[in-house]
């Protein structure tokens, strides 16, 4: 038997890069997986391919983490689709980086919201049908930046806060069987850090073999990297593991 048979897993952001590899691998442990994300199509396409790969169910669907009606109603259309909702990966997330002299008001404001208010309201919602089931897992990505990154205020508070808050679900959500982990991922390449590459003025590939070179094991992190350790944390063997956060870096923070 697969070790998450019989879960449902529901991640946000999941149509590509970590989110996408997360919901992949939570498949191929055996659970059935709910992929949200703004583009609905991406979405759509990532939870077919899950489905004609790993045999399991797979759905995508459209929602902005940032309302909190849309994300009720996703959380609610999962559990009735699928049965259930035992598992959350608050991965969501957007970069506005920039100096803090000039960072607008909407760079920051649009990464508060996406990031903390996006884990509020899914975290909110899941745990609804966590509780009277007694069981249940929330995983949520922070970050390396949460130690600190010029040019990230605005990301780095957000990453730092879910920390936080990861243990304070912990604390409360314990008692029903609910556990609360983060995962704070150092360079991985995915279209974000291809992006950074740009913005810095040079190609993923030198870029990519610059932070290798400074890392410890010698290569970048890869998606996969990141969704074998959330694949631990949302399964059994990972039950007394709670309020944690785990740096998945190769053995360099910043």
């Amino acid at each position: 038997m697969s070790r998450l048979q019989g879960r449902v897993a529901l991640i946000t952001g999941g149509a590509r890069g970590i989110g996408a590899a997360t919901a992949r691998r939570l498949a191929h442990d055996g659970a059935d997986v709910a992929i949200l994300d703004l583009d609905e199509s991406a979405a759509r396409a990532t939870a077919d391919d899950i489905a004609a790969v790993t045999g399991r169910r797979a759905i995508g669907l459209a929602a902005n983490v940032t309302d909190a009606d849309q994300i009720d109603a996703a959380v609610d259309r999962v559990a009735e689709e699928l049965g259930s909702l035992g598992i959350l990966i608050n991965n969501a997330g957007v970069t506005r980086d920039n100096l803090l002299f000039k960072m607008s008001d909407d760079d920051w404001d649009t990464v508060v919201a996406v990031h903390l208010r996006g884990f509020f309201l899914a975290s909110r919602a899941a745990q609804r049908h966590m509780v009277p089931a007694k069981w249940g897992r929330i995983v949520s990505l922070s970050s390396v930046s949460a130690l600190g990154t010029r040019g990230q205020v605005n990301y780095s508070a957000v990453k730092a806060g879910i920390q936080g808050a990861t243990r304070t679900l912990a604390i409360e959500l314990g008692p029903f069987g609910i556990t609360a982990n983060a995962v704070a991922p150092g360079f991985v390449v995915t279209e974000m850090t291809a992006q950074l590459a740009e913005r810095l003025g040079t190609s993923l590939e030198a870029f990519t073999e610059e932070r290798a070179a400074i890392t410890p094991v010698r290569r970048a992190g890869a998606p996969e990297d990141i969704a074998g350790v959330i694949a631990f944390l949302a399964g059994d063997d990972a039950a007394f593991v709670t309020g944690q956060t785990i740096y998945a870096d190769g053995g360099r923070r910043l």
